[in-house]
């Protein structure tokens, strides 16, 4: 590797997140090839077409600096949204200092509740209502933690997995329910319905993956409520019933991305206070618990396999590298 360069740092990486989104759409072949790999992070160039380099979660120790960089940067854990890989070159301020407090482990969930604090921002939840989240996987649940902190006045998760049902338990939710099931969507609306008198949810998310769930996060919203699509579906087709009440219900659906700040946010928030804030929030939260997995980077193939084979049995998958204490 070439030494880092004025204003650069050469970091040692000790952990890195898996996507099971983004990065398993990619790991199947149903992500667009020709999309550019993310215009929005420096360290992704080129398409999503293989072979590629990628991952956007990397925390490691810095252990040389280029000209430029204060002495006091060496040794310091950083955060980058940097590909799985042992070593990396990158600026000085294309990095994150983590408090001493969080663990490198836990600190590759940045990028996982940036997206949480973005789907917030997207759907403007308010005090009072009733909200349903489509998906408890990393970012379902971060955004389960996160609403749950607001005074609403029901907060109702589904995923089909009993690990990740218990988990949105324990971070706040007061229903957990299974999507797979006859019973679950009557179930769904009368717990709305018991919570406020007011028929379907306000606010819906859907952050499953699966297209499927589109449409039953749209069937589970009231007149005038949101439906946010944090997924990615990549070359997935959406099937979709407007035909019945969505039209009358004036019902508005919303994509939400993390590679942008809303239009209507922009004279107040910019990317570096969103992801300051959300590391806040991990700092607070303390995500240990949703660290399911921790496999060595030699055994990368492995836990790529564990999340397609195995997703019951997994919620964040950390690869790990020499010494990450």
């Amino acid at each position: 590797m070439a030494p880092p360069g004025p204003g650069e740092v050469l970091v040692q990486t000790l952990a890195s997140g898996i996507s099971a989104g983004t990065e398993l759409l990619i790991y199947r072949g149903e992500a667009p090839a020709d999309l550019p790999a993310d215009a929005s992070l420096p360290a992704l160039s080129g398409t999503l077409d293989f072979p590629l380099k990628y991952g956007y979660s990397a925390v490691g120790r810095v252990i040389e600096i280029g000209a430029g960089v204060e002495k006091t940067y060496l040794g310091r854990t950083v955060f980058a949204f940097q590909p799985h890989q042992t070593y990396f070159v990158v600026p000085q301020d294309q990095t994150i200092t983590l408090p001493s407090g969080l663990l490198p482990e836990e600190a590759v969930l940045l990028p996982n509740a940036e997206t949480a604090v973005n789907l917030a921002h997207d759907g403007r939840p308010m005090t009072g209502e009733q909200v349903a989240i489509f998906g408890q996987g990393v970012v379902g649940l971060l955004t389960t933690a996160l609403l749950a902190r607001m005074p609403l006045a029901c907060l109702v998760t589904l995923d089909r997995y009993p690990l990740r049902r218990q988990a949105s338990l324990d971070l706040g939710a007061q229903h957990a329910l299974d999507p797979t099931l006859d019973e679950t969507f009557p179930r769904l609306m009368e717990v709305l319905q018991k919570a406020s008198d007011h028929s379907g949810a306000d606010l819906t998310y859907e952050l499953s993956g699966d297209p499927r769930a589109l449409d039953a996060a749209i069937q589970a919203t009231g007149f005038d409520g949101r439906v946010v699509i944090g997924s990615w579906y990549g070359r997935k087709q959406v099937s979709l019933d407007l035909g019945g009440p969505f039209h009358r219900s004036r019902i508005r659906l919303i994509a939400s991305q993390v590679s942008t700040v809303a239009p209507e946010l922009r004279g107040r928030w910019t990317h570096s206070r969103r992801l300051l804030y959300a590391l806040t929030f991990l700092e607070a939260l303390r995500p240990t618990r949703l660290i399911s997995h921790r496999l060595p980077f030699e055994r990368a193939s492995e836990a790529y396999r564990l999340l397609a084979e195995r997703p019951q049995e997994t919620i964040q998958v950390v690869l790990t590298y020499g010494d990450s204490g």
